[in-house]
């Protein structure tokens, strides 16, 4: 079997390169013009990859197999990992360079038929996707950057920037080894930046003979969310009396359904005294790695002497109704996510007087292959001192007050709600030294598409505190922040949601319930405050004066009577473009009820109802 080059103008030039494994020929790796013949060499089945690397539209064929250009980072050199499919038949690990501004990826392939594709899209779907191509007519291997236009169908990019460093064949599989730059100035390649990345992936169970024969509706294939673009952190030195607690579930059966919630209460030893959560990491089953897709640690509220033992899936009728005060969050993890660690001046209090000792242990299980029988004991290893560090760790509330009064319309593809956390709240609550926010959890329910927070001082965007532009809604965590943001008396801080209902035929409420929406950020700082939820919604009055507008406009079908609630009202509006307008408009001026609250739920002292939209006059670029 022989593997043969194309022959195309303006090749780059280079020293031919070697392939990874003994006894296969190496082929070189410069044509110098169209005339030239064209290199062959041997190939056995896909275990030997050669690389398409065009640099004009005018393309060319360049056969690699170790590098292209610069040096080959080794196995130890990819700190995070995760499976893309749920059989594990494709791993991928990664590193982040920020000196380089790229990512290098190492894709594990264990059962190679002829070839995969591999990239990123908006959403997790394959059209108008940036691609990395592997694939073989049955006689010869290519590689190549690609991208899907919205028909799906592909086509390779006139500029190559999956640059393939690296194959070579091992007991396990197919390794292959590629970069990427953060940003490549090609209007078909994703731009990777902050936040979730929705990765593809497709594998090829025929040949065919041209990328353009490759046909994406077909295709064995599905996405995996991750954070690619890790904060570059220093590890805090670890107390010598440091001690360690796992809450994990006791030997489960995994349901043999696609997607399971599964709780399972967990309780600190009586007379638990406070201790810092310094760190915690991950507890996965061997063998479950591509069915445990999250997981969390609650902790109950203090108010109740007593917790139910409960072990069960979380949406059960025999869940117990008290679980549902288990909301404070201790610890969360998503798939691709390391351990989580705390600044070194603070950690995270439980145990002791005013805190529970009951705790909540929620599991995300993903099985879509619906396997039987599967066993599990994963959770979450706490890493704890009874050394207290100088600060305890708080954690705050920001976004959307979870009411009614803000909604979204069906249909719409784009839908923007903000909460403040104003000045006035900032400034009576926060300690004139400010705050140190170091992590954060944003959270919207299904609708959501997009949140970010941004800090402004002084009417002016200063700094955005976490931004996910590319937000999924089943893909939350903790995240550690970049560098530490600072925030002061009569800052503010600004969370934005956009909402996408093209699949809602009525309006979506802020409420608890999957279907209604929520907008927050959970915010982790220090030293604590009493400062818990810092979050607002649309003045009730003024909401009311707009469905008395509409009314007048719609010929009175929207029903006005005092028995009718909030969310009913929203229901029964017509949704033509002026009621859309309108309800945009009227977020956008009207005065806003804000909540100032203390941990005990109460407000601080101080008028808090129509209060002024924070006027805005400088913001920050939005990256692109």
């Amino acid at each position: 079997m022989q593997l043969k080059s194309i022959t195309y103008p303006a090749c780059p030039g280079g020293p031919a390169h070697k392939w990874a494994q003994p006894g296969i020929r190496c082929c070189p790796g410069r044509m110098q013009n169209s005339k030239s013949k064209p290199c062959s060499c041997p190939s056995l089945k896909l275990r030997e990859v050669v690389s398409m690397y065009f640099t004009m539209v005018a393309a060319f064929l360049v056969i690699l197999v170790v590098a292209l250009q610069g040096s080959v980072p080794q196995e130890s050199d990819f700190p995070y990992t995760v499976p893309l499919d749920p059989q594990g038949l494709l791993e991928l690990s990664w590193n982040v360079s920020y000196p380089e501004q790229a990512v290098h990826f190492q894709l594990l392939i264990r059962d190679l038929r002829f070839g995969l594709l591999f990239g990123m899209s908006d959403r997790g779907e394959f059209e108008n996707a940036d691609l990395a191509v592997l694939w073989s007519d049955g006689h010869n291997s290519y590689f190549g950057d690609a991208w899907s236009d919205a028909r799906g169908q592909l086509h390779m990019d006139s500029q190559q920037d999956y640059q393939l460093l690296g194959a070579r064949r091992a007991p396990e599989g197919l390794y292959l080894l590629f970069r990427r730059a953060f940003s490549t100035c090609d209007p078909k390649d994703y731009l990777i930046e902050d936040g979730t990345v929705h990765l593809i992936y497709g594998i090829l169970e025929k040949p065919v003979h041209s990328l353009q024969a490759i046909n994406v509706s077909a295709l064995h294939g599905g996405l995996q969310r991750v954070q690619l673009l890790k904060p570059n952190i220093s590890i805090p030195e670890l107390p010598s009396d440091m001690k360690t607690m796992e809450i994990t579930a006791p030997d489960v059966v995994i349901p043999s359904q696609e997607t399971t919630y599964w709780c399972y209460m967990a309780e600190l030893p009586e007379g638990f005294p406070k201790h810092h959560i310094i760190m915690y990491e991950p507890v996965v089953t061997a063998g479950n790695e591509a069915l445990v897709h999250h997981m969390e640690v609650f902790q109950c509220a203090a108010e109740f002497d007593s917790f139910p033992h409960y072990n069960g899936p979380c949406d059960s009728k025999m869940k117990p109704e008290r679980l549902n005060y288990c909301r404070h969050v201790l610890a969360a993890w998503a798939m691709g996510a390391q351990a989580f660690y705390y600044p070194e001046e603070a950690g995270l209090a439980f145990g002791g007087p005013g805190s529970s000792r009951y705790l909540r242990l929620e599991i995300h299980y993903h099985n879509p292959l619906v396997f039987k029988g599967r066993r599990d004991s994963s959770g979450i290893r706490l890493y704890y001192t009874a050394t207290l560090r100088p600060y305890d760790a708080g954690i705050m509330e920001l976004g959307l007050v979870y009411t009614p009064v803000m909604a979204i319309p069906p249909g719409e593809d784009n839908f923007i709600l903000t909460g403040y956390c104003t000045d006035k709240c900032t400034q009576l609550a926060l300690p004139a030294a400010g705050i140190r926010i170091f992590a954060s959890q944003l959270h919207t329910h299904l609708a959501g598409r997009k949140v970010v927070t941004v800090l402004s001082r002084d009417g002016r965007e200063r700094q955005v505190v976490n931004a996910d532009r590319h937000y999924s809604p089943h893909f939350q965590e903790i995240r550690m922040l970049k560098e530490v943001v600072a925030v002061f008396p009569g800052d503010e801080l600004i969370t934005t949601c956009t909402y996408n209902t093209e699949d809602r035929s009525r309006a979506t409420v802020g409420g608890f319930g999957i279907l209604e929406e929520m907008c927050v950020n959970y915010v982790h700082y220090y030293p604590q405050t009493q400062l818990e939820l810092c979050k607002s919604a649309v003045d009730p009055g003024y909401l009311h004066r707009y469905f008395n507008l509409v009314n007048r406009f719609n010929d009175e079908e929207i029903c006005m009577c005092p028995q009718v609630s909030v969310p009913q009202q929203f229901y029964s509006i017509p949704w033509n473009t002026f009621n859309r307008d309108v309800l945009k408009s009227l977020y956008g001026f009207a005065p806003i009820s804000m909540h100032c609250n203390k941990s005990s739920a109460v407000r601080f002292p101080g008028e808090w109802e129509k209060q002024p939209l924070p006027r805005i006059t400088g913001r920050l670029r939005e990256p692109g």
